[in-house]
Parts: structure tokens; sequence; C-alpha cells
């Protein structure tokens, strides 16, 4: 298994420094100038030049680009232009609420599509299909800020029983009764399509695994229809949802940044739309390969469970 993670890791490092470069050339070419913002309208061109050249911008772009890179590398961020603050304590306080928002909404899709995939095989009824084909194709469908918006008017506003954004004052661990109320909107909303996802790639797993010759034998044995789904062919789906969960939790931390911004969030969403909305580029290009350094891993991580669960990949990587 070891030796299978360090063949990946190459390429794992390989896309973070594409990535890198990409983000550092894209953001160059978005218009409008840090320094100017920064001074204010009425600076005088020799106090644009000089914060400027206080902020390196007058160097060139290759020296700009290792500059930034040398700091990823020894772990130093440098500061924000306009929000104010080192970086690093930036995103170590929005990527705190970001973990809990994000954490909570995959606990919560991986537990629907569960039940929703195996109740729709081992009842198999064609109302039921049928239901989780459109709460399937509506959560899809809909987009996040729409369903924020949804969320909010008739829970917080037409029954007013859940707050309309924020986190828990005290913290999320001081009441817990709390922190599921200010929790529950924003996990739903982000929640919704990896869900729906989830259960159609699980759903049609277990149907591809009930057609297996191993699951004649065990009919033919005797063995109940519910046995043989949860004990036999989930467990055979499993590769297959772990896949698609890798790959959604990737987008979930995209899906963040709407919904972190319309529940009023403090988490990485809501601090990249600020440093988008301000020019802030060390913090644009910071938070930009965090998410895809996350994202790697979690690919990673995936395919290391995937490959425990499914020694022929381990086999077919090795030949």
């Amino acid at each position: 298994m070891i030796a299978y993670l360090l063949r990946r890791v190459p390429s794992a490092v390989a896309v973070l420094f594409g990535a890198s470069v990409l983000i550092f050339l894209l953001l160059r070419l978005v218009p409008g100038d840090p320094a100017t913002i920064l001074a204010g309208p009425d600076a005088t061109p020799a106090t644009v030049a000089a914060i400027r050249h206080q902020l390196g911008l007058d160097r060139s772009i290759p020296a700009q680009y290792l500059s930034w890179l040398h700091g990823v590398v020894t772990g130093d961020l440098g500061r924000s232009y306009l929000i104010g603050g080192q970086i690093s304590e930036l995103i170590g306080r929005g990527l705190a609420n970001t973990l809990v928002l994000t954490l909570s909404a995959l606990s919560l899709a991986v537990v629907v599509s569960l039940a929703l995939s195996v109740s729709a095989v081992l009842f198999d009824r064609r109302w039921l299909n049928a239901v989780v084909a459109a709460i399937n194709t509506v959560a899809v469908a809909v987009p996040a800020f729409v369903t924020s918006v949804l969320l909010v008017l008739l829970f917080a506003v037409v029954i007013p029983v859940l707050p309309a954004g924020g986190i828990p004052p005290d913290g999320f661990l001081a009441h817990p009764d709390i922190t599921v109320q200010y929790l529950l909107l924003p996990s739903v909303c982000l929640a919704l399509p990896v869900t729906a996802a989830l259960t159609r790639f699980l759903t049609e797993a277990l149907r591809t695994e009930l057609r297996q010759p191993y699951v004649l034998t065990a009919r033919a044995l005797g063995i109940p229809h519910g046995r043989i789904v949860t004990r036999g062919a989930l467990r055979n789906a499993l590769p297959t949802m772990l896949t698609v969960l890798g790959i959604q939790t990737g987008q979930l931390l995209g899906g963040a940044v709407l919904v972190e911004a319309a529940f009023a969030w403090p988490g990485i969403g809501e601090l990249i739309e600020q440093g988008i909305s301000r020019r802030d580029y060390p913090v644009v290009q910071a938070l930009l390969l965090f998410s895809v350094a996350v994202f790697v891993a979690i690919q990673l991580v995936t395919d290391v469970v995937h490959a425990s669960l499914d020694p022929r990949i381990r086999i077919g990587g090795r030949a």
C-alpha cells in the first residue's frame, strides 16, 4: 500500500505546481491594481508607485512568482494587502468554520444517500424509485444560492424556527443544541447536490452487483434478500461510492463559497469572496492553491481507500 501511495505522489506534486503557475498568472490578468485600490482614489502617481514598490508589484512576473512560491514552500504566505493580517492566520480562522460546515454537510449527504439507495434497491417499488429520482433531479437542478434563499425564507422568515445565518455566538462546543440550529440550514443546502450524486451512483452500483453470479448463488442458498443487499452487494458497491465521494468532497469546497456568503458563515468561502472583491492577490492565490491542495489530498486518500477495498487496483498499478 505504501508503494502504491508513493507512485501517486509525483503526479500530485505536478498538479500542485501546475495549479500554482495557473493561479498566479490568471490573477494577474484580472482588471484592477491592488496598489491603486490600497492608495485610494485621490493618491498621486508617486504614492501609487511607492506602494507598488513596497508590495513588490514593480518586479517582473517570474520574480514575483518565485518569491511567492518560496513563501508557500517555507510556510510564509505573507500579509494581506487590504483585508489585513497574516494570511496564514486568516486561513486558520476561516478553515475551522469551513471544516465544521463541510463535515456536517458530508455526513448528512452520506447518511441520506445510503438510506435512499439501499431503500430503493431493497424494496424496489416503482413509486419509491420515482420519488428518489425526483429528489435527485431537484437537488441537482436547483442552484445552491436559490436553495439557500428558499430555506431562509421558509425556516427563518415564514416559520421562524432556525437562525437565518451566522455561527453560534459561544462557539460550536458550548451548546450543541444551539450549534445544530445554526448548522442545519447551510448543511442541508450544501449537502443536497452531493446527496443526489451519491444516491444516483450508489443505486446503480447496487443494482449492478445484484446481477452478479454470486447473488444468484446466494439466492439459491436461501439467503434473505435484505442480507444480500446490506452485507454483500453494498460492500462491493462501496468503492464506486468512495470514488464519487472524493470528487464530491472537492466540489463541496466550491459550493461552500456561495453557501457561506448566503448564510454569513465566516469561513474560507467568505474569505475568498472578500479577497476577489478587493483585488487582494496574496489572499486569493493562497486560498485557491490551498483549495487545490485539499482536493488533491482528498483524491489521494480516496485512491488509497479504494485500493485497500479492491486489491485489483494495486495489482494493476504494479503491472
